[in-house]
């Protein structure tokens, strides 16, 4: 029984990647320094999995930036737009040009676009498919990455490269063109897949894991028929080297069907996300193939420590089943989902902690499972003693009976959204087109010192309030002086929009170390929802009063939604997830009330996680959709018809789900649209969506400036399929992960594109 791992951590246990990217970004290092990074990563990486007696180590599963990414600059699936760039002469400034855009001199190209992953948190950079799409080995950095693992790895025969597999990497992509389908391309991909597998069968490699994770979608006839052909042609010149398709995030006993007649060695399924699946896949197992199985059982996107009896009874079903020489076992994903090491988490409670297990534990895990299985029944037994719970650390019951007694007048406003909307456009007198920002301004070193200080107890607390305010009252001036309709405070007080709210909320906890991936170098630490969750007291009144005191412009209060303080979070496992989602939300709701009685008139209630969260699968979108707008609704419903309810959503396709939005009933959504060129418009050709929208008109994950010209014209774009008095004029996120000197620019164009569309688009209307 095999023990393997589909992909580590690569930011570094103190997040050395990001500061070693930013810095070559801000040409205070050179490309060696940064690949002198990468490579001390990847050998403590390589190291620590060979010590934890791994069977097979993943290679390739770092990155500079993205996985999918590198797939592309692999591929050689790089636009046009970029290699005409003369002054880019190394691949390294290629690579993040397509992530970051490119802006210098007279160059000014657009980062590619950049959505989810799935229905996690991580973020990818999409590729982009021509009609004619040529293909080639352009990228030797899954060759030159298996040359450093051979001089760090004692066996060869322990080193597995991780590829994204042919029919996934299309599937992520998208047509440049509507003259063709990107599964067209299959033909034409296959060939440069066999090179490079036939490449690294030379260089002595036994076994390559092509990561499928579409095998757990609702897949089309299109993408059946263009995986039975990769993984024919696949099977026919690749035979005499080991094959794993990765499956992950769910299920994929409905597609099982197109491994028939197919010669390919291991199969990797996810366990964690569904168990049930396992008695038909080894019922194939058993009847037809001679494949092995290997099972996902460590859970990869979550803090919890394995449940060993749970995960040695599938064992030991899969054995009884198959046999013991047809058995695997791994987590079910990626360890990129959840933080490197707990021993570096130093003030939970020891109760909690005892519960918890990192990238690093996990591994280990692996062998637990293996010793059990030998007989070890100690290991099993103190397992169970760490899982069992009853403290009331965890529990609270008032919380617990609240839940019981929601009703339906809790999750409704007075009043239908056009009465409302009279009486608000009555009381605010907001010109066309209102500009606003989504809610965060630049955290700049000075912030980031004085938090520090803080923490260090160099700077007293009310020290720190009051420089807090000072730079406070400096946004609002800025604001002002751009000539912003609606005002934020700036955010200059929280460290994350998740981690802030957890640190004031009974049964969250935020840990110290606990880094993950975002996208590129944006790292985030996850807090860690570990037992019943309620609001102690006011979060945010204090500041955002503040801020309307200096202002006779409105000022937006801002929130975190339930949702994705849900869905950015590590959550507690012992109940339904959807009862934890409604505890926050009664958190927020009381948050929001007293935002109202304070004077705030305008409230934003943020749940860019919404769409991430939905099921993989069609089948179980109800479901999700009755208990997530449900939430929203909790946290939102109890203002007055004169308040107005804001929400913001970012990086996902929203367009198979705008009916569901519209359900969330807020007065306001503000989306992303700037890097798909508006395309999220296409939805309201079939979908007549009823509230005011935003849709964002400059990309703040690029730090190139947006020109008045390009903003107006998305701006017009958008009046061509919405009523103009609906639509509002704001930045597609938040702006805290920008410099001043790109932020001040780019809202400054923006503001003026928006004067513009009030004389040009309302005129012409």
């Amino acid at each position: 029984m095999l023990k393997h791992n589909l992909g580590y951590p690569r930011i570094g246990i103190r997040r050395e990647l990001k500061k070693a990217s930013e810095a070559y970004w801000s040409n205070k290092i050179d490309s060696n320094s940064l690949f002198e990074v990468g490579e001390k990563i990847r050998e403590e990486n390589w190291k620590l999995q060979e010590e934890a007696n791994l069977d097979l180590i993943p290679c390739n599963d770092f990155s500079f930036y993205d996985h999918v990414l590198d797939m592309s600059l692999l591929l050689g699936v790089i636009p046009e737009s970029y290699h005409s760039i003369p002054v880019i002469h190394n691949n390294i400034d290629l690579y993040f040009s397509m992530a970051r855009g490119f802006q210098r001199n007279e160059w000014d190209i657009k980062a590619m676009e950049m959505t989810k992953w799935f229905n996690t948190n991580y973020h990818y950079i999409v590729p982009e498919f021509d009609k004619n799409q040529k293909f080639s080995i352009f990228s030797n950095k899954i060759f030159d990455e298996l040359e450093e693992s051979k001089k760090i790895l004692k066996s060869i025969k322990k080193i597995k490269p991780v590829l994204i597999g042919p029919v996934s990497y299309l599937f992520l992509g998208k047509e440049k063109e509507k003259s063709f389908h990107k599964m067209d391309l299959i033909e034409n991909i296959i060939p440069i897949y066999i090179k490079i597998i036939k490449k690294l069968k030379n260089e002595g490699i036994n076994w390559i894991q092509l990561d499928e994770p579409i095998l757990v979608l609702d897949m089309s006839e299109k993408e059946k028929e263009a995986f039975k052909y990769a993984y024919g042609e696949i099977s026919k010149f690749c035979s005499d080297i080991n094959i794993m398709l990765a499956s992950y995030f769910d299920g994929m006993s409905e597609n099982m069907f197109l491994f028939q007649d197919m010669s390919i060695q291991a199969l990797h399924i996810d366990l964690v996300e569904d168990s049930e699946q396992m008695e038909k896949i080894l019922s194939f197992f058993s009847r037809e193939s001679k494949m092995i199985l290997s099972l996902g059982l460590i859970d990869g996107r979550n803090v919890w420590k394995n449940n060993y009896a749970n995960s040695v009874q599938k064992i030991e079903n899969a054995i009884e089943s198959i046999g013991e020489d047809r058995i695997m076992i791994a987590p079910n994903c990626s360890l990129i989902h959840v933080p490197i090491d707990i021993e570096y988490e130093h003030s939970i409670h020891i109760a909690i902690k005892n519960r918890m297990s990192f990238a690093k534990q996990k591994i280990y895990e692996l062998n637990d499972l293996v010793e059990i299985v030998k007989g070890n029944k100690n290991i099993l037994f103190k397992n169970s003693s760490l899982l069992e719970k009853s403290s009331s650390i965890f529990y609270d019951q008032k919380i617990k009976e609240r839940m019981t007694k929601i009703t339906d007048q809790d999750i409704q406003r007075n009043n239908h959204f056009y009465i409302r909307q009279k009486k608000q456009k009555n009381k605010f007198r907001l010109p066309l087109f209102p500009t606003t920002t989504i809610g965060s301004f630049p955290q700049t070193k000075e912030i980031r010192s004085l938090r520090n200080k803080l923490r260090k107890k160099e700077l007293s607390q009310e020290s720190y309030n009051e420089k807090i305010k000072d730079f406070i009252v400096d946004v609002i001036k800025k604001q002002e002086k751009i000539d912003l309709d609606v005002l934020v405070h700036g955010e200059f007080e929280r460290t994350d929009m998740v981690e802030y709210f957890s640190d004031k909320l009974k049964g969250i906890l935020s840990t110290n170390n606990g880094w993950v991936q975002s996208y590129g170098s944006r790292c985030v630490k996850p807090p860690v929802i570990y037992g019943d969750v309620g609001r102690i007291s006011d979060m945010t009144v204090e500041w955002i009063c503040f801020a309307q005191s200096k202002t006779k412009k409105l000022m937006k209060g801002m929130l975190t939604g339930p949702v994705t303080i849900l869905q950015w979070s590590f959550v507690r496992n012992d109940q339904p997830i959807y009862h934890t989602a409604y505890q926050i939300a009664w958190a927020i709701r009381e948050e929001v009330l007293s935002l109202e009685k304070s004077g705030i008139q305008i409230i934003q209630i943020d749940e860019p996680a919404l769409r991430e969260g939905l099921p993989l699968k069609k089948k179980n979108w109800k479901s999700y959709f009755d208990w997530s707008i449900k939430a929203f609704r909790i946290s939102s419903s109890g203002v007055k018809d004169e308040t107005q309810i804001h929400t913001h959503m970012c990086y996902s396709e929203f367009n198979d789900i705008f009916e569901h939005i519209a359900d969330l009933d807020a007065d306001v959504i503000t989306m992303e649209t700037s890097r798909s060129k508006m395309e999220l418009l296409k939805a309201f050709s079939v979908f007549s969506y009823p509230n005011e929208i935003g849709p964002g008109v400059y990309d703040i994950h690029s730090p190139r400036i947006p020109t008045v010209e390009e903003i107006f014209d998305l701006i017009k774009k958008a009046s061509n399929k919405l009523p103009i008095k609906n639509i509002w004029v704001n930045p597609d996120c938040g702006l805290k992960t920008r410099k001043w000197e790109e932020v001040l620019k780019s809202l400054h164009n923006m503001t003026k594109a928006a004067k513009i569309a009030r004389k040009k688009l309302v005129n012409s209307s």
